[in-house]
């Protein structure tokens, strides 16, 4: 499991780039790129890193179910994702 400190960073990284989104987007449409360099640099939507949303790992991420891929494994063993089954051929 990731640390809480790198869990809460991100979540605090979630909270800046939705609350200056629409900022964002009108200064870029006008041009004014000396005020878009003055908003917070972790407003940015670059900055953001997906993670698994039960252990915070930030590695082997499938965006399709918001898990990383050993949490996707264990709750696709265990039946707790529909239509996802071992493959056998």
């Amino acid at each position: 499991m990731a640390r809480k400190s790198l869990i809460a960073r991100d979540k605090k990284r979630e909270r800046l780039v939705k609350k200056y989104a629409e900022l964002r987007k009108q200064l870029k449409e006008e041009g004014r790129y000396d005020e878009l360099d003055k908003l917070p640099r972790n407003a940015s939507p670059v900055r953001l890193h997906n993670r698994c949303r039960l252990t915070g790992r930030p590695k082997g991420y499938m965006r399709k179910f918001g898990l990383c891929r050993v949490k996707f494994r264990e709750m696709a063993l265990e039946g707790k994702i529909p239509g996802v089954t071992k493959a056998s051929w």
